[in-house]
């Protein structure tokens, strides 16, 4: 288990979706946050097909983004309902409740912020809006552009509300610091040739 005042190393925030799902793996070092990989992952969608294969698709791509990084700790924001869309919260649950499971199988633990916490963490507004959020990412990992879609953004904004508050908590360092730019890097949200742009599954 992640103990405050010792940051995993390397960490998956998840924008949980039926969808699309985010995800955004960030590897923490001594001078440091470093992005390795953030992307999206969308369920195959077929005519006819019913919800446990779509949830059995999120699954099992988001088991394989895991075998690949090796993440020590998974982040993921809390279920937001809102009373005018109950269907959407349902269907948030379901997506969740699998990633979680695929977290558990791979002895993962995982860490749930509030949406306004996270907000907070990267932006400083906790009512801050998706752009707005999208742009504090880009700013921190010093990308060309802004993370594609914003669930892209999302995931990441978790993952670094995980690595903020260790950090302050371990050391007194109110926020991760970015990693400078080494001789020749391109900052880029996936790495060159791995995945389409943002790193899309499926």
């Amino acid at each position: 288990m992640v103990t405050a005042g010792k940051v995993a190393s390397r960490i998956i925030g998840i924008d949980p979706g039926l969808n699309v799902t985010g995800y955004g793996v960030v590897e923490c070092r001594d001078d440091g946050v470093r992005l390795l990989e953030a992307g999206v992952i969308r369920p195959t969608r077929r005519p006819g097909q019913n919800l446990a294969e779509r949830l059995e698709s999120l699954f099992q791509e988001l088991q394989g983004v895991m075998e690949e990084f090796n993440p020590q700790a998974m982040c993921l924001e809390e279920v937001y309902s809102h009373a005018a869309y109950p269907r959407t919260s349902i269907l948030m649950g379901h997506a969740r409740g699998v990633i979680c499971l695929a977290a558990r199988l791979a002895r993962i633990p995982v860490i749930n912020f509030a949406a306004k916490r996270i907000k907070q963490s990267v932006t400083g507004n906790g009512n801050a809006s998706k752009l707005q959020v999208q742009r504090a990412i880009q700013h921190f990992f010093s990308l060309a552009r802004v993370p594609h879609p914003p669930d892209v953004a999302d995931a990441l904004a978790a993952a670094l509300c995980y690595v903020n508050a260790l950090r302050a908590a371990g050391d007194g360092r109110r926020s991760a610091r970015r990693q400078g730019n080494s001789p020749g890097r391109t900052p880029a949200v996936a790495r060159s040739g791995s995945r389409a742009e943002v790193g899309s599954r499926k």
